[in-house]
């Protein structure tokens, strides 16, 4: 007994003195300071240069079939713009909302590109009620970002600072800043949920900052910053079956931001992106059990595209890539944004494991082999009016997602309101045969779709995927 009575007495003392130190943090704030937790000085930075952007363009509406009618129209008429029943090509305006960063001090102001997609005039209000006319200088529907540019821009222009995404952590705080559901300039305040987060399905270059600081609609380009004021994030996007906010939102990383904002500012209506030129799969279980892999990650490298940049540094099917200048690939979504934002020119080192073997692998930062020099929109009576198609190149199926093929004839773009978008053919289907004709390049597209036909048959590729389509002519 006498040997623990040291040890008794030393758990008596130190549990007095907890008590005091619970005590002594259970005190009464002295002072104003003590009690006080305002984010105001990173909002008074942040705030002045986050925008609302408002969209509209005019689109031709189709009038209902009863105006072919000559009785319905005889006893309604055609009184198009006072309110009645109007005539065939009635227009509409369209409009958009969301919200907008100003990063450079030309005037140059980051958004979403759904924001401003097929919007032909664009304003951005400031928190102050100024509004001004902006130009749209880039659209960059990969990334989901776009660059207007104020025509005027005033001398008190308020820009935010740029910072590093790439040194977030996850329960670092954060404040969202937009217009959410239009009704004027909102802050909201949380924490980074989870970093690189991918399989979100809003962009091709997947490596989201997710937070559960209130997102809605409208906030969609607004400013995720930290606690120094600085840019870590454009929101852009909501986890909700409701439309409202469920406390997961995701936001652009600036490393992409930074990209597109850089090549606005060189002048370029276009991002350049390296490419890499080889076709990635995921690692499931079974492949990592194979592999002999601690677990299931890295990027696998299914095929390699003769003469690409992968291909000249020895790239081979089979090559395991874990990490882009040291950085570490989970997924092939991972190694597209490690990959996609180094800038032209120069080396990417490529961690790689090759049957068992660890090796750095230098790759250059290179850009896709132009392509869409034959490119032609079709005209005449056929479902693929208004279809611009193109001899399918490597840069092309990289931009179009269209990577699983390297031949064939690719649709680039498709004219709003033409036949082939209301038969529902999107940019990088593949056309295969149009009424049992091979189609090997647009000219034979073009010359199988010049006539009228009774029926039409066509068989494209969509991702991967073949679909066979039937139509009357």
């Amino acid at each position: 007994m006498t040997r623990l009575a040291p040890i008794a007495l030393l758990a008596a003392a130190l549990a007095v003195l907890s008590s005091g130190a619970v005590e002594a943090q259970r005190q009464a704030p002295q002072s104003r300071a003590d009690v006080q937790l305002s984010f105001a000085p990173v909002v008074k930075r942040a705030a002045p240069a986050v925008v609302n952007v408002y969209g509209a363009r005019v689109e031709q509406v189709q009038a209902h079939p009863f105006f072919d009618d000559p009785i319905f129209r005889r006893f309604f008429g055609d009184r198009g713009g006072q309110g009645g029943p109007q005539g065939p090509g009635r227009a509409e305006v369209a409009r958009s909302l969301g919200s907008g960063v100003i990063v450079d001090r030309s005037g140059l102001v980051i958004t979403n590109n759904h924001v401003i997609q097929n919007m032909t005039e664009v304003r951005v209000a400031f928190a102050d009620r100024r509004e001004f006319e902006v130009d749209i200088v880039l659209r960059d529907p990969r990334t989901d970002l776009a660059v207007l540019k104020l025509k005027n821009p005033p001398a008190d222009l308020a820009v935010l600072d740029i910072g590093e995404s790439d040194a977030l952590e996850v329960g670092d705080i954060v404040l969202a800043i937009g217009n959410p559901f239009g009704v004027g300039q909102t802050v909201t305040q949380g924490i980074v949920s989870a970093l690189a987060r991918t399989q979100v399905g809003v962009a091709d270059y997947q490596s989201f900052v997710q937070t559960d600081a209130a997102i809605n609609p409208g906030n969609s380009g607004g400013a995720l910053v930290d606690m120094a004021g600085r840019l870590v994030g454009v929101n852009t996007a909501i986890f909700s079956r409701s439309g409202g906010s469920h406390g997961i939102g995701f936001a652009i990383p600036t490393a992409l931001v930074r990209l597109v904002v850089e090549s606005a500012k060189s002048g370029s209506q276009t991002v350049q992106r390296p490419w890499f030129g080889g076709r990635l799969q995921a690692v499931t279980a079974d492949v990592a059990e194979s592999l002999r892999l601690a677990r299931p990650t890295g990027a696998l490298v299914v095929s390699v595209v003769p003469n690409s940049p992968a291909a000249k540094a020895g790239m081979r099917a089979g090559d395991l890539i874990t990490a882009v200048d040291g950085q570490t690939v989970e997924d092939p979504d991972g190694f597209g944004y490690r990959f996609g934002v180094k800038p032209i020119g120069g080396m990417a080192s490529i961690a790689v494991t090759r049957n068992g073997r660890n090796l750095v692998v230098p790759v250059a930062l290179e850009p896709a082999p132009p392509g869409g020099q034959d490119a032609v929109t079709l005209a005449g009576p056929s479902p693929f009016a208004g279809a611009r198609v193109a001899t399918l190149a490597p840069g092309m199926a990289d931009e179009l997602r269209v990577s699983h093929r390297t031949d064939g004839v690719v649709i680039m773009a498709v004219e709003p309101n033409s036949a082939a978008g209301q038969v529902g053919l999107q940019p990088g289907d593949v056309v295969l045969s149009v009424n049992g004709r091979d189609i090997k390049s647009p000219a034979d597209l073009r010359e199988a779709t010049a006539q009228r036909a009774r029926l039409w048959r066509f068989q494209i590729d969509r991702g991967g995927q073949i679909i066979n389509s039937m139509m009357g002519g």
